[in-house]
């Protein structure tokens, strides 16, 4: 009852607003034409007003809406198994231009929120999510389509530039003797007077020589027992179905 209400109160106050509209526009012109301006037709102008107050504003954004944006097509409710196209591949994204792969960013990061809203619901209600093959295919073509961008940027960044990463470094020891990337920054200072740049030690004293020692040996170890690892499972392979390894060898 009061909605039915406030729809007839809202539809009165647009009535009434546009009865007075064109009686506060001719005093208006009224007023215009005694200081010595040029008068109109008070006749035309008031049916384009009138006329300008039936129609609508333009829109030209795509429409508006809630919260169903984040859950799948209702034609895909209840259904195990949904039709997906491909992943996007690198090659297709290199021959889109940038205003293109930008909008398709978008649209695949909305795609993948409803993928994740429909992840998330299919484990509160614990059933198997439909489709789930449709999340590997968006995380692949965001992923290609990340590095195609990182690609035209350092494109561009070489050919004005000629620097090879976006930010310049070299590879430095820490204090701990492990090689890493040091990326240049930009000091107010010159580095001899700068305190916080030589508080930061880019060498490795000898007592840490040990420990490199060891964490090599540790790396020599564990990629050997990988190998001898592989090395058994083929051997229990071969000797559990003979006949394919008998097959297998020319």
């Amino acid at each position: 009852m009061a909605a039915h209400w406030a729809a007839r109160l809202r539809i009165f106050c647009g009535q009434v607003s546009a009865a007075v509209r064109p009686l506060v526009l001719s005093r208006t012109l009224c007023s215009a034409g005694s200081s010595g301006l040029p008068q109109c037709n008070f006749q035309k102008t008031a049916e384009k007003v009138n006329s300008l107050h039936q129609c609508r504003f333009l829109h030209i954004s795509s429409p508006l809406k809630g919260l169903e944006e984040f859950f799948d097509d209702p034609k895909n409710w209840g259904e195990s198994k949904i039709k997906s196209g491909a992943a996007w591949t690198v090659q297709q994204l290199r021959a889109k231009n940038s205003e293109d792969l930008h909008k398709l960013w978008y649209v695949l990061l909305k795609e993948k929120n409803m993928l994740l809203t429909l992840e998330q619901e299919s484990k509160r209600q614990k059933l198997a999510m439909p489709s789930p093959e449709r999340m590997r295919k968006v995380d692949r073509s965001m992923k290609r389509l990340d590095n195609v961008i990182k690609e035209r940027e350092d494109a561009l960044r070489l050919l004005q530039t000629g620097q090879e990463n976006a930010r310049p470094g070299e590879w430095r020891k820490d204090c701990f003797g492990q090689n890493i990337w040091y990326k240049f920054h930009e000091w107010p200072i010159p580095w001899y007077l700068n305190r916080k740049y030589k508080a930061k030690k880019f060498y490795a004293l000898p007592y840490v020589n040990r420990y490199i020692r060891l964490r090599i040996e540790n790396y020599l170890r564990k990629r050997e027992r990988k190998k001898n690892l592989e090395k058994q499972k083929q051997h229990d392979l071969q000797r559990r179905f003979p006949h394919l390894a008998e097959g297998s060898q020319p």
